[in-house]
């Protein structure tokens, strides 16, 4: 079995026919969406983790003699480099904590050099990672039926997102005891309230890397992490247990993450145009290219939370070309993240910007 890495090439993606229509009628779906929260809160939120838990300054410490297939674009030369990151949960929408959907966690990395993708000419480079090692959908397509679902129950009473949101926990519940692994769209919705800080997250699409293809993921890497792996957070008693859990670890802990790679080594083991596929780790592991060290700090702040949430926005579009964004999914967020962003701004009467510097990010 050949373990070469498979090198990227232009013909690496296979868009379907008809995706840009499908990708107009998922912008359609998500900003219907977030005019009715927008018209709910009198404040336009993002269309997916909208709910923040925590903003973290910190470095990217890029580890120095990688292997030659590691050594790609952002990592081919070990450096330290500054980083913003936002953790998140779920839905579009500012909900209790008891509707446990899915987390995010968006990495920005600063004082990036080199060719951008079309339309990006800011010094950054974002990851947009969030729990779980797949999409629950494979494509644009499948994922639109899915977003127009959501789009229908946006205006739902919460007490039923909460229902639904402990049935989909209990019925996976189930499906992990028999098959070893969560079922992604049960755990789309219904995520085990587990410590954010203490598991990992997936890019979950492909995307490339450099000469290659690959997923990434961050990994938790401290023992203070690792202590808290199987503690379930009540999300009955405190309706913000998150976002507290993330204040309170960090006022005393610094919290270090490992960014690892996954490379492809078979396009049709390991698809790039399907998302929802998991890539065999036993053939392929995820292999650690860079340390992201958090230090202690004040990760909820009302000023940095304010930015982060209204000024900054993260996007798979905010890219080194050498790390760009692949198959039909990544292909749609390219789209949909920018259409969103920018409605949320206007809305907001908000400039996005970039930082230039850490600096810029409040204490």
């Amino acid at each position: 079995m050949d373990s070469s890495p498979i090198r990227y090439h232009d013909g690496i993606e296979t868009p379907a026919p008809d995706e840009a229509e499908t990708i107009d009628k998922i912008i359609a779906s998500m900003t219907h969406e977030s005019e009715i929260t927008a018209e709910r809160y009198g404040h336009a939120v993002r269309a997916s983790h909208a709910k923040v838990s925590g903003v973290a300054v910190g470095e990217l410490h890029i580890l120095p003699d990688l292997a030659p297939e590691l050594r790609q674009g952002l990592f081919a030369e070990g450096r330290t480099l500054p980083v913003v990151v936002r953790f998140a949960q779920g839905a579009g929408e500012l909900l209790k904590d008891r509707v446990s959907t899915h987390r995010g966690m968006a990495i920005k990395v600063l004082g990036v050099e080199g060719e951008k993708l079309d339309g990006h000419d800011a010094p950054t480079q974002d990851f947009v990672l969030a729990t779980g090692p797949v999409f629950p959908n494979p494509d644009a397509k499948s994922f639109l039926g899915s977003m127009k679902q959501l789009e229908a129950g946006t205006k739902a009473p919460e007490a039923v997102k909460a229902a639904v949101s402990q049935t989909a926990r209990a019925l996976d519940s189930v499906v992990k005891a028999v098959k070893g692994e969560s079922s992604p769209l049960l755990d789309f919705f219904g995520h085990a309230p587990h410590h954010p800080l203490a598991e990992p997250y997936y890019s979950q699409a492909a995307l490339r890397y450099g000469a290659f293809v690959a997923k990434i993921a961050a990994f938790p890497a401290s023992v203070a992490q690792t202590a808290l792996r199987e503690e379930m957070l009540d999300t009955g008693a405190d309706p913000d247990v998150f976002r507290h859990a993330v204040q309170s670890y960090l006022d005393g802990h610094d919290a270090v993450f490992d960014i690892r790679v996954q490379l492809c080594l078979d396009l049709n083991a390991m698809p790039v145009e399907d998302a929802s596929t998991r890539w065999d780790e036993d053939r392929s592991p995820y292999r650690t290219v860079a340390r992201l060290v958090l230090p202690k700090q004040d990760a909820l702040s009302e000023a940095r939370k304010r930015y982060a949430d209204d000024v900054l926005s993260f996007r798979p579009a905010h890219s080194l070309a050498a790390h760009r964004p692949l198959g039909s999914l990544m292909r749609a967020r390219l789209r949909t993240y920018q259409a969103l962003s920018r409605f949320r701004h206007e809305r907001n009467r908000v400039a996005e910007a970039e930082p230039g510097s850490i600096d810029q990010v409040p204490a």
